[in-house]
């Protein structure tokens, strides 16, 4: 009898008892699949890279074909390594007002100590606004024509020559030799310090509004320009003008290094119109000349 007792006791444990709901019965933890990242590595599509470039070269000539007077630029992005020119050595194009930056890095080049004040407020002026003036003032300090003469030699613009007397503004140059003084700004070098560096290409980057166009045609959105512009009429060449647009575009994966110049144009905004074309063009595509390849990781890679 005791025994009958104690199995129905435990009967009633293992039921839970008569009359209620069935207790519920917690499931075992159960872990989530783990999601393995999936290697790959990158490499260079060499061949669409070759077809994009043949298509862009194609496409620019195609635009300066409808184009007046001469157009003549070069580009270095020193990200990519990527390189574009049409007429880089030509070196009969004045320059205008683009050679304010020269006239300011030769005299920093010159001036271990820095500027006085008076110098950085005509520095000021001559980048931000072109202020002629401020320009003729520099000039006479830098020593004229022979002192940029010696400072385009020691700088390696063997393709520069400065305008004759005091006239600045006749200095001739090529696209090529532009990207040489841009590089020598952003890298370094021929007694320039990154002080002095900071100083011309912050002027750069900060001229005025109305004098903002140019080859800023080729930055994508959030990414900084720092450039000068040239323009003057050539009353003695058929009335024509002189166009010069030349910076650096510097952003996300980028750090372009470009110049274009023209000359014998019908108009100060017909050679604007022609710089930006050639600006937005190689700005737009510039990315698709280095395309990469996805491939999975070897397997089995070599210790």
């Amino acid at each position: 009898m005791r025994a009958s007792v104690v199995a129905w006791a435990g009967l009633a444990v293992l039921t839970g008892g008569c009359g209620r709901e069935p207790a519920h019965v917690v499931p075992a933890a159960v872990e989530a699949p783990v999601k393995v990242a999936r290697c790959v590595m990158k490499y260079p599509d060499v061949q669409a890279g070759r077809l994009a470039r043949a298509r862009l070269d194609r496409d620019l000539a195609h635009y300066l074909a409808g184009r007046p007077g001469r157009v003549v630029y070069a580009a270095h992005d020193l990200v990519s390594g990527v390189r574009l020119g049409r007429g880089e050595q030509q070196n009969d194009l004045i320059t205008a007002s683009g050679a304010k930056v020269d006239i300011l890095t030769a005299l920093l080049a010159a001036r271990p100590g820095g500027l006085d004040e008076g110098e950085r407020d005509l520095a000021e002026r001559m980048i931000t606004e072109s202020d002629n003036s401020a320009a003729d003032a520099l000039w006479s300090r830098v020593g004229g024509g022979g002192a940029m003469s010696e400072f385009y030699r020691r700088a390696g613009l063997s393709r520069t020559a400065p305008g004759p007397s005091v006239y600045w503004g006749g200095t001739t140059t090529s696209p090529s030799d532009r990207l040489r003084l841009l590089k020598l700004l952003v890298k370094g070098g021929r007694g320039l310090s990154a002080e002095d560096r900071g100083l011309v290409l912050g002027l750069m980057g900060r001229v005025q509004r109305d004098q903002a166009w140019g080859v800023s045609a080729a930055a994508r959105s959030g990414d900084r320009v720092a450039l000068k512009n040239g323009w003057t009429p050539r009353p003695f060449i058929h009335n024509t003008w002189a166009v010069t647009s030349y910076g650096r575009v510097s952003g996300p994966g980028r750090d372009l290094l470009l110049s274009v110049q023209t000359d014998r144009q019908p108009g100060e905004g017909a050679g604007i119109e022609t710089i930006e074309g050639v600006a937005r063009m190689i700005g737009t595509r510039l990315d698709g000349l280095r395309p990469t390849l996805l491939r999975p990781c070897p397997t089995n890679p070599i210790p």
